[in-house]
């Protein structure tokens, strides 16, 4: 018998009781959007705006790109959220059931409105035990019956309260939380080590691509180099449109633009979907060694993010991207995209609306510093290191990171299911 099975004999032989979330909470606020009340990222805006993007599941994360508010919107704000220390933020629109904690005071940050503030009655309920079942897959699978709305989904607050949530007594909450404390301490760890990890990369790539002048010849890494345009060094090629329900699991190799966030990083010889042959005979390819180039995001910087492609085929391109073809190292030429040199140079050329967009007039015009074919693969055979380390999914920072967060859920999930202890509410 484990210490929770013992605690439970202890307090709650009978079994664990379950009642609704509004029963075991004090308020459920939210907090509230600019429109008439107020400005976001005005010159006297010192406080931070947050957003489903700044929960990181257990507490805050407050970003460079983070909005912020003055301090007469963050009193605006909290006449409605009430936000206090020991709240629970859900979010109940657009993305629903991301989740922190508030740790400390905020006295220079509130919460716009979607983001739903629920004040535990500590009575009841800890408010880190709360935060963790609902992440758990019970509480998942409840929430998920209860989202309505399209294409923006939501979950009413007042459905939220109907979720059941078991309620065991106070010591068997502690010491739940005390356990998966310890997962969620690790992967912190573990966090903060990647994102020194990446700014370190992110350091030595522009260092490592970022000529500069001595005795009027343009030196990189010790070695002379040549500026050209990307236009003077080669072509681009302008996918054609295809949708996700077009992906089938066999057939031509294609690459969708949305994919380029999140699957693929700076080169690939696989691609991860594929197209119909009788579909794909009407699109566009690029070619074995080609840097296959995003033209169209929601954002600027989602724009000239490059892959290149190195597999034996040729791979199908959405119309959001350009295939480059060119004579240069094609790593080379990837590693080179992500730099705050390339991103200078082609925000000027980029639209912006609700889509931002770059033509292939725009990129044509970036220049590229270029040394000799043997000094490109070493500089690309270095990158890759740093790479592999911070964005492998199957080695490295990220493997690990993945490796503790599955066994932080197998252990919550074992921890938090009470389905055979059960009473009556």
């Amino acid at each position: 018998m484990n210490r929770i099975d013992e605690l439970i004999q202890q307090f709650c032989p009978g079994g664990v009781e379950f009642k609704n979330l509004g029963e075991i909470i004090i308020s459920l606020k939210t907090g509230l959007n600019p429109r008439k009340n107020f400005v976001l990222n005005s010159t006297d805006s010192l406080n931070y705006y947050v957003t489903v993007r700044e929960l990181n599941g257990i507490g805050v994360k407050f970003y460079d790109k983070t909005d912020r508010v003055n301090n007469d919107a963050l009193k605006l704000i909290n006449n409605r959220s009430n936000l206090e220390m020991g709240d629970v933020l859900f979010s109940g629109t657009g993305t629903i059931g991301r989740t922190a904690i508030v740790e400390i005071e905020p006295n220079n940050w509130n919460i716009k409105e979607g983001v739903y503030a629920i004040k535990p009655n500590r009575k009841h309920i800890i408010s880190k035990f709360l935060l963790f079942y609902l992440n758990s897959a019970q509480a998942k699978s409840q929430i998920e019956n209860k989202i309505v709305g399209s294409p923006v989904c939501s979950i009413p607050m007042v459905e939220l309260k109907k979720i059941s949530i078991p309620i065991p007594p106070l010591p068997i909450q502690q010491e739940i939380v005390s356990i998966l404390d310890k997962f969620t301490s690790l992967e912190a760890e573990l966090e903060a080590e990647l994102e020194a990890r990446k700014k370190q990369y992110e350091y030595y790539r522009n260092q490592l691509l970022t000529p500069v002048m001595v005795n009027d010849k343009w030196l990189m890494n010790g070695n002379e180099v040549e500026w050209k345009t990307l236009g003077e060094i080669g072509e681009f090629v302008r996918g054609k449109r295809f949708v996700k329900d077009n992906i089938v699991s066999e057939g031509v190799p294609c690459i969708h633009y949305g994919e380029m966030y999140t699957h693929y990083h700076i080169w690939t010889r696989e691609s991860k979907s594929f197209l119909n042959p009788e579909l794909a005979t009407k699109l566009r390819f690029a070619h074995p060694g080609d840097v296959i180039i995003v033209a169209a995001g929601e954002t600027i910087e989602d724009i000239g993010l490059g892959v290149a492609w190195l597999g034996e085929s040729n791979i199908v391109i959405h119309d959001a991207c350009f295939a480059f073809s060119h004579n240069l190292n094609p790593k080379y030429v990837a590693h080179y995209l992500q730099t705050e040199l390339f991103h200078s140079q082609i925000t000027k050329h980029i639209s912006s609306g609700k889509i931002s967009s770059i033509n292939a007039s725009g990129l044509s015009k970036a220049t590229i510093p270029i040394p000799s074919l043997s000094e490109q693969e070493q500089i690309a055979d270095i990158l890759d290191k740093f790479d592999i380390l911070v964005n492998d999914i199957s080695e490295g920072l990220p493997a690990e990171i993945e490796a503790r967060r599955k066994q932080y859920e197998y252990y919550r999930g074992k921890l938090l299911n009470f389905n055979g202890q059960l009473t009556a509410n």
